[in-house]
């Protein structure tokens, strides 16, 4: 008789994945569906709440046909990971959706977000909360669909109006009771959760507009969410954790103790350092969230720096430019050259997030001379991720007044040796890649085997037997060329800043063009 397996879901902004782990933390086999990405005005990025479905449904129906019968059987509980702050809207008790999907590197609400701060509730708001007021949190996402999209407002009105970020979507469809519930890592991206007390805040609900009988039952990231409705891929198993997937990286790399910390290097690059049981406020620009909480509701809180683009400047150079077909050939593109020959590419297609959380910034491409080519392009693709996430690094050193050491990488980006050696060259500190670079999938695992009661700690997974010693990428530049090469970053990136007035509705948008 096989040992218990462990379902992981990971519904990411590009695909949706399933992954089968055994007890010892091996991924035996996974499965991924794409999902695309609508973009109906500059800075918008929508997604159907149909599409995320169908195509997490169709990477587990894979997943389940390629397991023997014995591995099914063996499968003991399910954790879901999922893309953060992406907003959903449907109706209760049928499930409808009632609007578009608003992904979180939509723009679209930055003069909302310029109302709650002319009202004066960003002081209000980042106390209760630890972020910032910014169109990449969900709230303000909510609000424009409530005015924007009628039947949104009108199941509003009625007390029908479900809201959830994907996590909650999923389990809508997945569970067996079609359970309205979200936990508190996923929660703490909304600007709708009080940090400290781990509950939605009728006073921000309020004073921002969000009806609070919207808002999905709050529960600790593991607990007993319900199980696989039958009919469905994996029936009858128990849905025992959920979280965020920046979060669930952070377990997944084994970031267990304060000052641990990790970079994501996916669509986006999310830089997040463990805090324990403090929360740890920054006032440069970093944001304070929960990374998880137990099955007693207690929490682990966490520092995170976030940057919208990375692995899409990567898309960029083969969708948009058709540099390369595909993104796996971004490295020996860039490899064709020694360097960049002063060429910096900006990623910010969306905006920027930390440090400056500006969403009319736009993304630029600077330095070029007659000399410059693909190779050089691609190459400061890769610097420009690089470089962004070294200011993070920096950034969470000064908060918490004490230098990380090294930096665990993880992400499909992660993949490219020369990004992590840009890495390691822009922040000085040792740059670490474990053999599996999916620790989303893997953290949310080791999270509901923990619940399940088949995994002890979340220590079970800290070292992998037979996993080969992370590959590290050592600076190769020293101190006074690092400066020199930031100082020249630094002013790319003001350049960028305060491009673009986003419009605020659809005719706004076309009457621009």
């Amino acid at each position: 008789m096989l040992s218990p397996l462990l379902l992981s879901i990971d519904q990411g902004t590009t695909s949706s994945r399933a992954a089968v782990y055994d007890l010892e933390g091996h991924r035996l086999l996974s499965r991924s569906a794409p999902l695309e990405s609508r973009y109906p005005a500059d800075g918008w990025v929508e997604q159907s709440a149909g599409a995320i479905w169908l195509s997490q449904l169709q990477a587990l129906r894979e997943l389940e046909q390629a397991l023997s019968p014995e591995q099914r059987r063996a499968v003991a509980a399910c954790g879901i990971a999922n893309q953060r702050e992406t907003t959903v809207l449907w109706r209760r008790g049928s499930g409808e959706p009632l609007a578009p999907v608003i992904v979180w590197q939509d723009g679209r609400t930055a003069a909302l977000c310029a109302e709650w701060k002319q009202a004066g509730l960003e002081p209000l708001i980042r106390a209760r909360t630890g972020l910032l007021v910014d169109p990449y949190f969900s709230a303000s996402k909510i609000v424009w669909l409530l005015r924007e999209m009628p039947a949104a407002a009108a199941a509003a009105a009625a007390g029908q109006l479900c809201f959830g970020t994907v996590d909650s979507w999923l389990l809508q469809n997945l569970s067996a009771s079609g359970r309205h519930a979200s936990e508190c890592s996923n929660a703490s991206r909304t600007l709708l959760m009080d940090l400290e007390q781990l509950r939605w805040d009728p006073e921000l609900c309020a004073a921002l507009g969000v009806p609070p009988s919207a808002l999905p039952e709050l529960l600790p990231s593991c607990a007993a969410f319900g199980t696989i409705a039958p009919g469905l891929p994996f029936a009858g198993v128990p849905i025992t954790a959920m979280l965020g997937d920046q979060q669930a990286a952070t377990l997944g790399q084994g970031c267990l103790t304060a000052g641990e910390g990790k970079c994501t290097y996916g669509t986006g690059a999310f830089l997040v350092i463990n805090t324990g049981p403090t929360i740890h406020r920054s006032s440069a620009g970093l944001l304070s969230t929960v990374g998880w909480s137990d099955a007693a509701g207690r929490p682990t809180y966490c520092l995170e720096g976030s940057l919208f683009n990375a692995g899409t400047a990567i898309q960029w150079l083969r969708d948009g430019l058709g540099l390369i077909e595909r993104s796996e050939q971004v490295n020996e593109l860039a490899a064709r050259c020694d360097n960049s020959g002063g060429v910096m590419l900006v990623p910010a297609f969306t905006g920027w997030g930390t440090p400056h959380w500006d969403p009319s910034a736009r993304g630029l491409l600077i330095g070029l001379t007659r000399d410059s080519g693909p190779a050089q392009i691609a190459r400061a693709a890769l610097e420009g991720i690089a470089l962004a996430v070294a200011t993070l690094v920096q950034l969470a050193e000064e908060a918490r007044g004490q230098p990380l050491l090294e930096l665990a990488a993880d992400g499909g980006a992660a993949a490219s040796d020369l990004l992590l050696q840009a890495q390691a060259d822009a922040t000085g500190l040792p740059v670490l890649r474990r053999a599996d670079l999916e620790s989303t999938s893997r953290g949310v695992a080791l999270l509901a085997g923990v619940q399940a009661g088949v995994l002890p700690d979340l220590a079970s997974w800290s070292r992998l037997a037979g996993e080969p010693a992370p590959e590290r990428f050592s600076p190769r530049i020293d101190g006074p060329s690092r400066q020199r090469w930031r100082a020249r970053w630094h002013s790319a990136v003001e350049r960028s800043l305060h491009w673009h007035s986003q419009p605020a509705s659809v005719g706004a948008a076309e009457s621009e063009r």
